[in-house]
């Protein structure tokens, strides 16, 4: 590859691009998979949660049931006492309906029935022993739990109603007769008044928990939810384990997991997205750096060949013409005349081309420095014009100064001033080819006043004219390239005119001339 902008290029997008194309390709056919991860670890936290309500419920039922072994315990011989202890336990736990006591599980016979429920919520005995007849096999199951140590609370059935739930366990009795318990409860009121606390604390403001019966199909059914669900649908759902018929729910506040997994998935695809941008905004900043660069060098490259072709003409010609003086061919004295006038003619052009690299090279250093000063536009380029008329007659030119009136005086370094607009001229001169004919005008403006200098030869055309300030920059096209120059003069009249706080501005068409105006602000 000999273009070395394109293999740089290359070398670029192998480097730091096709890698992070690769990288954000791998990151998208996986993001499904994440989506998958994200939804199954907040699965596993909200099953967490749902466990400690769960793990909460079994720990109050246990409660109860330590709190009937201990009445037993300390007052199985004092009846009434043990009476007054139960009636006071169950009403201060409103959601227990009724603590029934029966001598065996064969439920010949009942010893207690403390009923603390309402007179219509009152559940016969009949019941109770019917109950204890069906469920006869998790009663075995109970006593075999017992004589391994462990005290297990069996929830049963709900009834039709589905207003009570019946728990069975068998207490610590040490006489010996009461070996059968049954707690009847409220699971509704259970569910609301001792589970919802629990649940309300544990949702804070970052999930919303429900409870429910398993049939409920809509939010009116629900029990009670811990804040508006607006149409969510609850997906998360685990059966209580006390109340079989009864399910608790979960869901992050304001969305699903689903959601949230896949709010993750686009954040992460963005952020890929915004990644692939900025890594190739900044492979082509560095990519245009280097070219600058590169076309920068290759500028001062052809500086330097037309800088060597602008010397060597002038001392080419110097040196022939003053060798055929020293030797005495000038046939005649006109002929003399004629070869001190090219001679003098030469060092001066050699010595304005001299004159531009140093003050270019000045200006790249920042050691130009300006002498500021009143100046009257109109007197400084009238000698300018003296200065130029002949050269310019002779040449073929028609060189007009037309100055404006009442022209105010500005700050100004007057050879700076000078300078800019000689190498206007000197432009206009080299680029005039049928046409030749210069202007050099003065106006005045609100706080400012104007120089133009204004030709009629080849023009520039639009695009250019953008870069045609820049230093060592010369036109690639046409005649302009053609002729031979330093490209500095636009440069360091640029220069110029920002160093006194002016503007410049220029107007040109191709084949239709050019006209560069200076503006500089007067003194107030």
């Amino acid at each position: 590859m000999k273009n070395p902008i394109k293999r740089i290029a290359l070398i670029l997008i192998m480097i730091v691009i096709l890698p992070a194309l690769i990288f954000s390709i791998y990151e998208i056919n996986t993001l499904s998979e994440r989506e998958k991860v994200i939804e199954e670890i907040y699965g596993n936290q909200l099953d967490a949660i749902l466990f400690s309500v769960n793990q909460y419920s079994e720990d109050v039922i246990s409660n109860w049931r330590s709190r009937v072994d201990l009445f037993l315990t300390e007052n199985y011989k004092r009846p009434e006492l043990f009476k007054t202890k139960i009636d006071s336990f169950i009403n201060i736990n409103s959601t227990i309906k009724l603590i029934a006591f029966f001598d065996n599980a064969k439920a010949k016979s009942i010893n207690e029935y403390f009923n603390g429920g309402e007179p219509e919520q009152t559940v016969k005995v009949s019941t109770l022993k019917n109950i204890l007849k069906e469920n006869s096999g998790d009663i075995k199951r109970l006593y075999t739990y017992k004589r391994g140590g462990y005290g297990k609370i069996e929830p049963l059935a709900m009834d039709s109603t589905g207003r009570n739930l019946f728990l069975l366990f068998l207490p610590d009795d040490p006489a010996g007769l009461k070996n059968i318990c049954i707690i009847v409860m409220d699971p509704v009121r259970f569910a609301r008044d001792i589970l919802g606390t629990k649940i309300k604390s544990i949702a804070e403001n970052k999930f919303i928990i429900t409870c429910s019966s398993v049939k409920a199909k809509n939010a009116d059914d629900f029990i009670f939810a811990t804040d508006r669900l607006n149409n969510q649908e609850v997906r998360h759902k685990k059966n209580l384990w006390l109340i079989p018929d009864y399910q608790i729910g979960i869901l992050l506040k304001g969305g699903t997991i689903e959601a949230l997994a896949k709010s993750r998935s686009r954040t992460g695809l963005l952020l890929i997205l915004v990644l692939i941008v900025v890594l190739i905004a900044g492979v082509y900043a560095v990519f245009r750096s280097i070219r600058k660069e590169m076309e920068l060098a290759r500028i001062k490259s052809d500086f330097v060949s037309n800088v060597s072709h602008e010397l060597r003409t002038p001392l080419a010609l110097i040196s022939m013409f003053a060798e055929t003086l020293e030797m005495g061919r000038a046939p005649t004295e006109e002929k003399k005349k004629e070869y001190y006038t090219i001679i003098s003619k030469e060092a001066l052009r050699l010595s304005r081309i001299v004159n531009k690299i140093l003050s270019f090279s000045k200006i790249e250093a920042g050691k130009r420095e300006y002498r500021f000063s009143k100046v009257n536009i109109n007197i400084l380029l009238e000698e300018i014009y003296k200065s130029y008329q002949f050269h310019l007659q002779n040449s073929g030119f028609k060189f007009i100064f037309s100055p404006g009136e009442e022209i105010n005086e500005i700050q100004a370094d007057g050879e700076a001033i000078s300078e800019a607009v000689i190498n206007l001229i000197d432009n206009a001169i080299k680029y005039s080819t049928e046409k030749k004919e210069i202007t050099v005008s003065t106006s005045k403006g609100y706080n400012s006043v104007f120089i133009e200098v204004k030709d009629k030869g080849i023009g520039i055309s639009e695009d250019n004219q953008k870069k045609i300030f820049d230093k060592f920059y010369r036109v690639s096209d046409g005649l302009v390239h053609n002729t031979k120059g330093t490209g500095l003069g636009l440069t360091l009249v640029k220069h110029i005119v920002d160093a006194h706080g002016g503007k410049i501005k220029v107007k040109s068409k191709p084949n239709e001339g050019s006209s560069f105006i200076l503006s500089f602000p007067v003194i107030t």
